[in-house]
């Protein structure tokens, strides 16, 4: 039978063009996932802001004392940043101080900044994702054992009752946070940096691999409406957990697969996933560790795909439960 010698027919015509599209695909792929800030996207996703609510958080003002909406709320939950979104207080460290304004006496770690104000007296405190003002902090009053008031406007937040976290990484940030954006009841989400061993890292450190964090993403979800196995299974879903310190293309530690549990039933439910996963036959890659210090990434992280119109190259979307 004659050998063909480069003789294309219609069906190798069509292999050509799979291959030249796979190609394309790949290094825009290879490119999508990274970015060294030369071109810094600076559009911001913020929710828009009333005048009131611009005079507070924009321009450092202080709503009047007992007016606030959560000065009287003792309802659990989460008070997130009312211009980002992201969380900043959990309802079991607010507290009563007969001040005015709503009282914490702890932070979640890494969500407030602390700077002087501008009068020179005292430190005011600012959302460490968007720069929002808050209002100020105090200490040495002895109203809890920790000894600390985070003296916070009503205005400079949202409530989310029966809000609570959850800390994921992986691969790729952008492409896991537009996915858990879609999941319905899910408030908000941050991404960033965690389980690493540095304070506030910055995006090229953490790419050239100095501060051993990884690329992760918070979400605040409404646990009545969607539950912490749910999110889990959607974790696994959008990446290829049996791949170790890599998504794809990307490849290092940052990239890794993890889940960073807040409590023990977190932690119980990860478990129990994972023991379904295995029984199915996959060997996980994904570290289950106690959750550490989230810091946010960059503003033109945040929402990247939604920002430049785009889906992401690094995930797709596996039915797998």
């Amino acid at each position: 039978m004659p050998q063909k010698l480069f003789c294309i027919d219609a069906m190798d015509i069509r292999v050509v063009k799979i291959m030249r599209l796979a190609a394309m695909i790949f290094i825009a792929f290879a490119a999508g996932c990274k970015d060294n800030g030369s071109s810094k996207e600076q559009k911001t996703m913020y929710k828009p802001l009333t005048a009131q609510e611009k005079r507070v958080i924009v321009h450092k003002g202080t709503e009047p004392p007992f007016s606030g909406a959560y000065y009287d709320n003792h309802r659990k939950g989460l008070y997130l940043c009312r211009q980002c979104g992201k969380a900043l207080f959990e309802s079991s460290s607010k507290f009563e101080s007969e001040c005015g304004w709503p009282s914490f006496d702890d932070q979640i770690a890494g969500a407030v900044i602390k700077q002087k104000d501008a009068d020179g007296v005292r430190t005011e405190i600012i959302c460490a994702n968007c720069g929002g003002h808050l209002g100020h902090i105090f200490s040495g009053e002895n109203f809890t054992p920790k000894n600390t008031r985070y003296c916070v406007n009503s205005i400079s937040m949202d409530f989310i009752e029966n809000g609570q976290r959850a800390i994921f990484a992986a691969g790729c940030f952008w492409g896991v946070e537009y996915y858990f954006k879609q999941a319905a009841s899910v408030i908000s989400t941050t991404v960033g940096y965690t389980a690493g061993n540095t304070e506030k890292p910055t995006y090229k450190q953490v790419c050239d691999d100095k501060t051993g964090h990884a690329e992760a993403i918070e979400v605040v979800y409404d646990s009545a409406k969607i539950s912490y196995e749910d999110l889990i299974k959607l974790f696994f879903e959008i990446h290829d957990f049996t791949q170790l310190d890599r998504q794809g293309p990307d490849i290092g530690k940052q990239y890794r697969s993890g889940i960073y549990y807040l409590n023990e039933q977190q932690k119980e439910t990860a478990e129990k996933i994972f023991t379904e996963l295995k029984q199915k036959g996959y060997d996980i890659k994904t570290e289950l560790k106690p959750a550490q210090t989230f810091w946010s990434a960059e503003e033109y992280h945040q929402q990247y795909y939604k920002k430049n119109g785009k889906a992401p190259y690094c995930h797709i979307r596996k039915k797998i439960f």
